[in-house]
């Protein structure tokens, strides 16, 4: 298992995409730009979450499709999609075609589940079929069965001037080993593993054994290779909020501090009654910051991160930001940026 001594071996942000109501595309761009920005930087992977109804990107999947257009080589991933607002045959086609844009850079993160606030959205996202939704993850293996190419229809040939397809197309051969699940507890760790995806962790998981938030991921980790098929080339993410302050200004550190003040709070015990706990932020020089992570279970269990930026900063903080992490954080912990 990787140890402190050991490189990082794949560094990687993720972005919310904030944007203002009244002018929705200033914040696309600026997501757009900041996924420039990265590969700019070297980061090998740039990812963005889902926000349904809110004011951040609710189609990853379409943004991503522009970033393929504006970079030639970092690696582009949903953190993650939750499946419960999907058709699982219009999301495969939809994530075959930015997988061929991009040329094969596309990984997708996606859970399962109801929709948040379903009692809310339910008329409005499933009228007629509300109450059989079947959330499961009997949705990710439709989603993984279709990206692979197994049939999705019983009609294949030729009807007047139309040919028509029996799997999904375009067919992407490589998609499928780019999947990755996003788990919280060891039960969909475990799932993940046995299911041969990849595996995305983040600074949420449940209170099941433990409350020391390090151990549980590494716990979850753990239980996902030991479930893997091939457990020495399974991959794993590991995910904080990491926030490196060096070439920071003294209003940003003042501004970072405070974000943090407000949050420690809810990281000192179980959340809710599934009993989510959630890490720390991590804010300060970047060595600082390194040796935090060293001694810390669940970054001890992998090579690869994906670092997430913090929610309502400014533009102008996220470029300071990620570009500490690229040229600090990133080295300091023996990470080399992609050519």
């Amino acid at each position: 298992m990787p140890t402190p001594a050991t490189p990082l071996g794949k560094l990687g942000f993720l972005t919310i995409g904030l944007f203002d109501e009244t002018d929705p595309r200033a914040g696309h761009e600026s997501t757009l730009n900041l996924i420039e920005l990265g590969e700019q930087l070297g980061f090998d992977s740039a990812w963005v979450r889902h926000r349904h109804l809110q004011f951040g990107v609710s189609s990853p999947v379409a943004v991503l499709a522009a970033a393929s257009q504006r970079t030639r080589r970092i690696a582009l991933g949903t953190a993650v999609i939750p499946l419960g607002w999907e058709n699982p045959l219009r999301l495969a086609e939809d994530l075959a075609t930015v997988d061929v844009l991009s040329g094969g850079r596309l990984n997708p993160g996606v859970s399962i589940g109801p929709p948040a606030h379903y009692d809310r959205v339910r008329q409005a996202l499933y009228p007629d079929t509300a109450d059989v939704e079947d959330f499961s993850y009997t949705r990710v293996r439709r989603l993984l069965d279709l990206i692979a190419g197994k049939p999705a229809s019983d009609f294949a040939g030729v009807e007047g001037f139309e040919t028509y397809s029996d799997r999904v197309q375009p067919h992407s051969p490589g998609l499928g080993a780019r999947i990755w699940y996003g788990a919280g507890s060891l039960r969909s760790a475990r799932w993940a593993g046995e299911q041969g995806l990849n595996l995305l962790t983040s600074n949420v998981v449940k209170a099941e054994e433990s409350t020391d938030f390090a151990e549980i991921q590494a716990a979850q980790i753990r239980a996902f290779r030991a479930h893997h098929p091939d457990a020495a080339r399974a991959r794993v993410s590991q995910g904080l909020v990491v926030i490196p302050t060096d070439t920071a200004t003294a209003a940003q550190r003042d501004k970072y501090a405070r974000y943090v003040h407000r949050r420690t709070p809810r990281t000192t015990a179980p959340q809710g009654p599934a009993r989510m706990m959630i890490a720390p932020d991590l804010l300060g020089p970047a060595e600082l910051i390194a040796e935090r992570l060293a001694a810390h279970a669940g970054f001890r269990e992998s090579t690869e991160v994906t670092f997430a930026l913090p929610f309502t900063f400014d533009h102008a903080d996220y470029v300071q930001i990620l570009t500490d992490m690229a040229t600090r954080l990133g080295p300091a912990l023996g990470w080399r940026p992609a050519g």
